[in-house]
């Protein structure tokens, strides 16, 4: 055998024992038990608003836009996305991480609630997500901390992480007007900002801090390792996240895989970045809201059933169609103002 053939079958065998390693190294387990069972639905797919149709759409130009330019790509969330509101605005540093507080009138300071946007950790602000923000000001009453987190691609998905446990240790002592203790606290973000508010009350949890009253999480990222089958299941029903994702989600796991941990600075199967392989056991009351036809639907089933099967107190709320993080897609959507109300009896019903 030639010196070359030998040197061939040596790369070969190497880079197989990559791949075993690989797949090892960023392995999550089998979390098929999770997918059942699947509550019933918050309204039949026929009730679905006709404003849907030209939410979906205005996503179709939107994603139609798409671009590698981070810099545009941030600048076009915060324009889709950017509506007006009543809401005072008063940017503020957050024991070192920018922030805005979004107070509605009669906003309670001392019932704050933390809002940690989405954006897959490479897009999205305060700005962007100020219509939620204030919306969740002015149904509940409460304070909300909107803040700006250190994200991807200068940064690692980690560092987001360290910014909400800054901003989350800051809020339990600060409020809009002044240092005082927090009454009442609750966490709140969607997608990639729900996949930060789980792990955040999680850390929360495990670092002996005063736990939040409630937490809610819109249709957040819970496994990191890309097992859930709804990412490719729901890659046509997705007009939101389908055109980007749904390329993505086909690569090989293990290269996938490989190739997000170095992004995250942590393997995808560690809790922290994968809110579904921890414990959650021990956590505050908390809400779900997903739509049953995102790529993201698995990833709140499966945390939802989980946290359940370990005595969690956790509620699941699905609606049929409707796309990712509808609840942001402002008045004029009678789903989004349903949502919204539901999430309003939830912190309401805390606070009493």
């Amino acid at each position: 055998m030639s010196i070359l053939a030998v040197t061939g079958i040596v790369v070969l065998a190497a880079l197989l024992l990559i791949v075993v390693w690989l797949n090892f190294r960023h392995r999550s387990g089998d979390h098929s038990q999770f997918d059942q069972p699947v509550p019933a639905l918050m309204k039949a797919a026929s009730e679905i608003s006709s404003q849907h149709l030209d939410v979906v759409k205005k996503l179709n130009v939107f994603t139609s836009k798409s671009t590698t330019n981070i810099k545009v790509r941030r600048q076009q969330m915060d324009d889709f996305f950017a509506q007006p509101v009543d809401s005072q605005i008063i940017p503020v540093d957050a024991g070192g991480v920018s922030a805005e507080w979004v107070l509605a009138e009669g906003a309670n300071p001392d019932q704050r609630l933390l809002y940690i946007h989405g954006g897959a950790f490479l897009v999205g602000s305060p700005k962007s997500h100020r219509y939620l923000a204030s919306e969740l000001s002015r149904l509940a009453g409460v304070s909300v901390l909107s803040i700006a987190y250190r994200m991807q691609p200068e940064f690692k998905t980690i560092n987001c992480h360290e910014d909400c446990r800054i901003a989350y240790d800051w809020i339990l002592n600060n409020g809009p007007k002044e240092q005082a203790p927090v009454k009442h606290l609750f966490v709140a973000g969607d997608s990639a900002g729900g996949n930060l508010t789980l792990a955040l009350i999680a850390w929360a949890r495990d670092n002996g801090l005063r736990q939040a009253d409630g937490a809610i999480a819109l249709a957040p990222v819970t496994d990191s390792t890309f097992s859930s089958p709804s990412l490719i299941t729901n890659i046509k029903s997705d007009p939101f996240l389908g055109p980007a994702m749904g390329k993505i989600v086909k690569m090989p796991r293990f290269f996938l895989r490989s190739i997000m941990s170095v992004g995250a600075g942590r393997p995808v199967n560690d809790p922290e970045i994968s809110p579904l392989l921890g414990d959650l056991s021990n956590l505050p009351p908390t809400l779900v809201q997903v739509s049953k036809d995102e790529m993201l639907f698995n990833d709140s089933l499966r945390y939802a059933n989980k946290a359940i099967s370990q005595n969690g107190d956790i509620t699941l709320q699905i609606w049929p169609t409707m796309v990712h993080v509808f609840q942001g897609f402002g008045p004029d959507l009678p789903e989004a103002k349903d949502a919204l109300g539901h999430i309003r009896d939830f912190i309401r019903s805390k606070l009493s």
